[in-house]
């Protein structure tokens, strides 16, 4: 690429506070030769005056820095640039009921492309768009977050809440126990089946427009089965509230990804993953005292209602976050405007999204993974067995407290606390962990090994069974029953490290492929949620409350060595299975263009080279060689827009999303994030 001469640019001499604010000193002209994709190596290289020697008069009250001052070039010819300008300010209504938003900046800015079929304008994020969920406001993003974590909870909630009636619905419907707890099981099923389709469909369709259909789907059932007259009827529409409603699982952790960076998500979303934990030990609670004053209806009523406002304010208040389909939406309706042919980033690379296309990968390759990966099957069995357990203590503490002890359903409901004490101080933990983490990652320049993930999981897999053994040998009724409650607190505990260190190193082992992983996990584990209960009362009344419990204590006992196996062999296992492996090369290949020891020449090269494992890999023998496919600047004219490998990069694909199959879209540079995204790659 020839030296492009930009006579008529300036230079902007600054100064950075702590605070992040940009203050300018000076601006001159600046007649300088750069390449315009180097350009953000090329401005390290330029002119430098300490701040002593500085020609302008330095702000008042700035603080003295004894660090060169940077000078970022710009294309304007003549005016200062706004430090600090963020994004233009638009009504949030307008976020949430204009996906397609074009504002006067939108449309006049130069994309790539000349406007017609063969070349269409290229529409990706402009600079500071007000639209791009990366640059919504701290206070908006953490608001979002928790309003998403709240109907994911409530998901949770509905699933266990039923539990709190069963006594009301098997003396209304003459049913046995086993029958009245498939009302929980089959709630839990359809967790398995919906994420299939819900993962899928958010990539056609977007997650708002899932969400107000899918909860407005959970509310009716909801409300159907408060007036069901049979048990069949109620069991069939608790079986379609589960798979209709469990698309938060799925889809609200992709809305955190869609607004936080890979490097900025960690603590939403350990605050997030409380609420799958949460909401099932707080349904027994509450559905046990509605069920006992109000009866089972009102159990199913409640549950509707609270489904029912947490609808109408999503409705209202979530907009629409996944870039692919607001920048699909953003184009066609710029082609409608203009007569021009505009296309989307993401169908320009990748071709559009079909439903073919998105659903083959989402239903074959998660069963692929599950059955071919040592690392994900046997790891999946772990966090089963686990979820299963506390789905049996959804028949368990009934049988334990309300028939050993004589308690009331809503105060048999009560020793749940022990086990939400425990989930609640094990995020707590995972918060303090997670310095730890960031310290290890920092030394491995930001590529800290999977196992890094494991130590939190080694602690919780101890705790799970010294909890459950405690309560199998505690739960008599001859002993005080806080001996027993109290053992739900190791159990919590060590149940959320687990599924979070699990999850975690699932997602680090197989960047390329988390999505498909996490889909299995997903499966796997509800399938195992849906079978527990269902054998817990007859396993209880041959076995006796001691020994029943103990059962899953041994399973967990077997489990233990996992964490210890991996975090010692995590390397060579991984080595050794496929995906795992490319996925490995995939990040030593990201690692190596970011290690900054690239030849002068390497630097002149204008393309550089990523993996991009084909969906193809699945259907050919063991031996494959990942394809490589070319990394694009893009409009080269837009100097500091074009996406380059840096030291900083990170592997930014949300794990909630279809596995791409071209990756190259997930190298951006964090501290510059925002400019990576606007301009395109």
């Amino acid at each position: 690429m020839k030296p492009i001469r930009q006579p008529n640019s300036v230079c902007h001499v600054v100064i950075a506070t702590p605070e992040g604010l940009f203050f300018i000193l000076k601006t001159f002209p600046l007649c300088a030769t750069t390449r315009s994709s180097r350009i953000s190596r090329t401005s390290s290289r330029l002119v430098h005056w300490p701040l002593d020697h500085c020609p302008a008069k330095r702000t008042p009250g700035l603080p003295r820095i004894n660090k060169p001052i940077l000078i970022f070039p710009t294309m304007e010819k003549s005016k200062d640039v706004e430090a600090g300008k963020g994004p233009s300010s638009i009504p949030h209504w307008r976020l949430v009921f204009d996906q397609g938003l074009v504002t006067d900046e939108v449309m006049n800015w130069k994309y790539a492309g000349s406007g017609t079929d063969e070349d269409p304008y290229v529409v990706n994020w402009i600079d500071n768009d007000p639209r791009n969920p990366m640059l919504f406001s701290k206070v908006k993003k953490w608001f979002l977050t928790a309003l998403v974590a709240i109907a994911t909870l409530a998901v949770a909630f509905v699933s266990s809440a039923y539990s709190g009636g069963i006594r009301e619905i098997l003396a209304e419907f003459g049913a046995s126990q086993e029958v009245g707890i498939l009302g929980v099981s089959l709630f839990v099923l359809g967790f398995a089946i919906g994420p299939l389709l819900w993962a899928p469909l958010s990539e056609i369709f977007g997650r708002q427009v899932l969400f107000v259909t899918t909860y407005g789907g959970l509310t009716a059932f909801n409300a159907g089965a408060a007036g069901s007259n049979s048990m069949a009827t109620l069991i069939v529409l608790r079986f379609f509230a589960g798979a209709i409603g469990s698309s938060p699982l799925t889809n609200a952790g992709g809305v955190i990804a869609d607004m936080f960076s890979a490097q900025e998500r960690g603590l939403a979303m350990t605050l997030f993953a409380a609420a799958p934990f949460m909401g099932p030990v707080l349904g027994p609670i509450v559905g046990g005292f509605v069920g006992q004053t109000v009866g089972w209806r009102w159990v199913e009523g409640v549950m509707a209602i609270f489904t029912g406002v947490l609808w109408i304010i999503g409705s209202l208040l979530i907009p629409e976050t996944y870039p692919p389909v607001l920048l699909r939406k953003r184009a066609a309706k710029m082609s409608k405007m203009t007569g021009k042919v505009y296309r989307s980033k993401g169908d320009v690379d990748q071709g559009p999204t079909t439903f073919g296309k998105v659903f083959s990968t989402s239903l074959l390759r998660p069963w692929v993974l599950l059955f071919r990966e040592p690392i994900v099957f046997l790891l999946s069995i772990y966090m089963a067995i686990i979820y299963g357990t506390l789905y049996m203590l959804f028949a368990a503490f009934p049988i334990v407290y309300q028939q050993g002890r004589g308690w009331s359903q809503g105060i048999g409901g009560l020793a749940f606390l022990g086990v939400a004490v425990g989930m609640l101080m094990a995020v707590a933990y995972s918060v303090w962990d997670n310095k730890r983490y960031v310290k290890v990652s920092t030394e491995n320049q930001g590529f800290a090994p999977p196992e890094a993930r494991l130590p939190p999981c080694i602690l919780g897999g101890i705790c799970l069974p010294i909890g459950l053994f405690w309560f199998a040998w505690t739960n008599s009724p001859s002993i005080h029953f806080m001996a027993s409650i109290a053992a739900g607190v190791p159990f919590g505990f060590g149940m959320v490290l687990v599924f979070l260190g699990i999850m975690n190193y699932l997602i680090d082992a197989y960047t390329i492929f988390a999505a498909s992983v996490l889909a299995a996990n997903s499966v796997l584990r509800s399938l195992f949620g849906a079978a527990f209960p269902l054998f817990t009362s007859q396993m209880y009344d041959n076995l006796g409350i001691h020994w029943a419990s103990t059962i899953p204590a041994f399973l967990a006992l077997l489990c233990v060595p996992m964490p210890f196996l991996f975090y010692k062999f995590g390397p060579k296992i991984r080595e050794n299975c496929k995906y795992a492996k490319q996925s490995m090369e995939f990040m030593r290949n990201m690692q190596k263009q970011m290690a900054g020891g690239e030849s002068k020449e390497d630097e002149e090269k204008e393309e550089q080279e990523a993996f991009d494992y084909s969906y193809e890999s699945e259907s050919h023998g063991d031996a494959e060689t990942p394809k490589f496919e070319e990394i694009k600047t893009g409009n080269d004219s837009q100097g500091l827009g074009g996406a380059r490998l840096s030291r900083t990069s990170t592997y930014e694909h949300s794990p909630y999303d279809i596995d791409r199959v071209n990756t190259r879209e997930s190298f951006t540079k964090p501290r510059s994030r925002a400019s990576s995204l606007r301009r395109g790659a």
